[in-house]
């Protein structure tokens, strides 16, 4: 995979709805960003158990699966502590690179210059590096016109562009795509300041 950036996707939200408790998944189509094995080593990164993940791909994706060289399910998330401010019931975690890469070292070597995550949910990435990610509004099933995922839509078309840069970071400072990250202009900074202080002293060395 030398020369390969890493593709590193949400599954709920960007390539399927699914409905929580009726077992009933909408998948996205058409599936433009899963064909592009050649330029991207592609990564699942889900809360969802490895089960769940593979169960989910094989509907999604069928053969086409193949293309994705990594799987990470909720074991490799940082649960926060803290509930999330989309559901009390809900945990908050993150997605964080250090995490990913030790996961993936074997077939990188993958750092910050070469990942980039694509996720609905902006908080997610809030632990990593500036400028690695993008977040894409939620998929709508409603949405009759949804071409997300379309071969020749925006997102795919950002993608190649991607690609070819020679930085990830670089790039996605000059071309915003999609929602706004967590900045100190977020209504909601505080609260995830607060919370990734709390995660960074939990690992601080204890002076004894």
């Amino acid at each position: 995979m030398a020369g390969k950036k890493l593709l590193v996707m949400n599954l709920n939200g960007l390539l399927m709805h699914r409905v929580p408790y009726r077992n009933v998944q909408y998948i996205r189509a058409p599936n433009g960003v899963y064909g592009r094995s050649g330029k991207f080593a592609g990564t699942i990164f889900s809360y969802v158990n490895r089960r769940n993940i593979d169960g989910a791909l094989a509907i999604a994706m069928g053969s086409i699966r193949e293309n994705i060289s990594f799987k990470l399910d909720r074991i490799h998330c940082t649960d926060s502590g803290y509930p999330s401010l989309e559901r009390r019931n809900k945990p908050l975690f993150f997605k964080e690179f250090n995490k990913m890469w030790k996961n993936v070292k074997k077939s990188g070597p993958f750092n910050v210059s070469n990942t980039l995550m694509i996720d609905d949910k902006p908080y997610k990435a809030f632990l990593n590096p500036d400028n690695t990610a993008i977040f894409p509004e939620s998929y709508d099933v409603n949405d009759v016109t949804d071409r997300g995922l379309d071969p020749r839509g925006e997102l795919c078309s950002y993608l190649e562009a991607v690609a070819n840069a020679p930085d990830v970071p670089f790039y996605v400072k000059d071309h915003p795509f999609g929602q706004l990250p967590i900045t100190s202009a977020h209504p909601h900074w505080k609260f995830y300041s607060e919370v990734k202080q709390s995660l960074l002293d939990k690992r601080a060395p204890k002076i004894v």
